[in-house]
């Protein structure tokens, strides 16, 4: 296995953690979503592109060399899909609310750990793409929601 490809997936170790790694990885990929979300929504957008792009990659070929549809220590797909919840927050300018973080996180972590159609669905593609799917729809649908919510002046 690619020492590169194994280290982006499991986000340099986090996703070895032996529970909760994929909540560990989108809390640790919190504090870079902020530095990003400062830059602006482009800026966030891009990023969540960019760990989507390269988690088909590394996780598709962890997931090959382990023989495993969706190894448990690729996390790099909680990364992108966090990010991904942030971009409303960063559209709305609010990015000094913590309160908006703490709900784009908890949104985020609800939708990817019940895994509801479409998201169980998304992750039977194959390879890379089914690792990446199911978490970046868990944050596009987190991401509505909260876009929802900042647009209807709830929050």
């Amino acid at each position: 296995m690619s020492r590169l490809s194994s280290l982006l997936a499991t986000c340099f170790g986090i996703g070895r953690m032996p529970f909760a790694s994929g909540t560990f990885a989108s809390a640790a990929a919190l504090p870079f979503g902020v530095l990003l979300a400062m830059r602006g929504p482009v800026a966030i957008m891009i990023g969540a592109l960019v760990a989507t792009i390269v988690g088909v990659w590394a996780c598709g070929q962890h997931a090959a060399k382990l023989g495993v549809a969706d190894p448990s220590e690729c996390v790099l797909d909680e990364v992108a899909g966090q990010w991904i919840a942030l971009i409303p927050i960063a559209m709305y300018g609010r990015i000094f609310d913590w309160r908006l973080y703490a709900i784009s996180f908890l949104l985020f972590r609800l939708f990817d750990v019940l895994k509801l159609w479409p998201l169980s669905a998304a992750e039977r593609l194959p390879g890379g793409y089914g690792v990446m799917a199911d978490d970046v729809l868990a944050g596009l649908i987190a991401a509505v929601l909260l876009w929802a919510a900042l647009a209807n002046g709830w929050m």
